[in-house]
């Protein structure tokens, strides 16, 4: 079987992303997951998914999906 050269899709985002995504800088990105986090009921080690994300700003998945393939 031959190696997919192709990376699986990611499912969880990082304050850069969210940079990205948003155009906010990086301690507002920090603190937007803090907040989806404190909504969810998340510890500070766990990660916030992409559903997570869209589900709490609003923001298409595939909107997201499609920027963080680009």
């Amino acid at each position: 079987m031959k190696p997919s050269s192709r990376l699986p899709q990611r499912v969880v985002l990082y304050p850069k992303d969210i940079e990205n995504i948003t155009g906010r800088r990086g301690r507002t990105a920090r603190r937007l997951l803090k907040k989806i986090r404190d909504a969810l009921g998340k510890s500070k080690n766990e990660f916030v998914t992409i559903q997570e994300f869209c589900y709490f700003t609003g923001i298409e998945e595939e909107l997201v999906r499609d920027f963080l393939n680009a």
